[in-house]
């Protein structure tokens, strides 16, 4: 009976270490396609999350009043290598939604307001040392939304439309504590350029789009009366064989176009699920 318990503590151990074994092995054959430059441009990271903070909505054209109350969030980002400028630059795409429900001050009267953002661009990699890199470059910032009082009778909604041109920059550091791997990353968007849809003060919407009154309402947008800013931080880590990621968001919207004061401030914490896919290329046989 011993030796039969022995051979099977052998067999467990040998089992075990060869699991490790294979994983060590997949691991670096993992790493040496990530940093082959022929193969690196076919792993796509997404990372998917949801989260919940405050928010502040704060809307003249609808009230002279602030909102203040919760904020809940997802987002859906994918960012991929190129072979442009040797293999340097990377490719972002980022969707995020909000949905707010907000209170005033005084507490009587509420407000719902929702947000949908989306960029797309392009980031240069200024390697620092092994684990350290700074990116920089621009993105695409389409916005799309609405506030709605519900209080309000003649006016009760605005939308919210505009498109912008950001400069956009991070910092990505790769770290360990003990034995668990790290990423580290923060990124901050600044809108530069763009145009916004925003009625003149005391114009309805009924005069926009049935007496087809749309003179002033596209506006050119800059730093002067767009004064906006976006940043994240977050942190990923291994749990199990999946990888999570932890997020913090600093989201401020505000303009001051047609004499109409509006801004969204908010700050939410996020949490999701990363996923790394490596794209297999079909060759497809000739024919003659």
């Amino acid at each position: 009976m011993k030796i039969y318990r022995i051979c099977i503590i052998i067999g467990c151990l040998i089992s075990l270490g060869g699991k490790t074994f294979a994983q060590d092995v997949e691991d670096i054959a993992v790493q040496e396609l990530r940093t082959d430059s022929a193969t690196r441009n076919r792993f796509i990271t997404r990372a998917t999350l949801y989260g919940a903070g405050l928010t502040n909505v704060f809307d003249t054209y609808l009230s002279p009043q602030e909102y203040t109350g919760v904020d809940f969030r997802i987002s859906r980002e994918s960012i991929r290598m190129t072979n442009w400028m040797n293999g340097r630059i990377s490719l972002q795409s980022f969707f995020q939604a909000n949905l707010g429900y907000t209170h005033n001050k005084v507490d009587n009267n509420n407000a719902f307001s929702g947000l949908a953002n989306w960029n797309y661009g392009l980031h240069y990699h200024f390697p620092i040392t092994s684990n350290f890199k700074l990116l920089a470059g621009g993105l695409a910032d389409i916005n799309g939304g609405f506030v709605y009082n519900l209080r309000n009778g003649n006016n009760p909604a605005q939308a919210r439309a505009y498109i912008n041109l950001d400069a956009s920059g991070m910092a990505i550091w790769n770290l360990r504590i003990k034995s668990c791997p790290l990423t580290l990353r923060y990124q901050i968007n600044l809108p530069l350029i763009g145009v916004m849809f925003m009625p003149n003060y005391g114009q309805s919407y009924y005069e926009i789009f049935t007496l087809g009154h749309w003179n002033g309402v596209i506006n050119f947008t800059s730093l002067h009366n767009q004064p906006s800013l976006r940043q994240m931080l977050t942190v990923d880590f291994p749990v199990g064989k999946a990888k999570m990621r932890l997020a913090y968001v600093w989201d401020a919207q505000q303009a001051k176009v047609n004499e109409i004061k509006t801004h969204t401030y908010s700050h939410v914490f996020m949490v999701g699920f990363v996923k790394e896919i490596y794209l297999l290329r079909n060759k497809k046989k000739r024919t003659r």
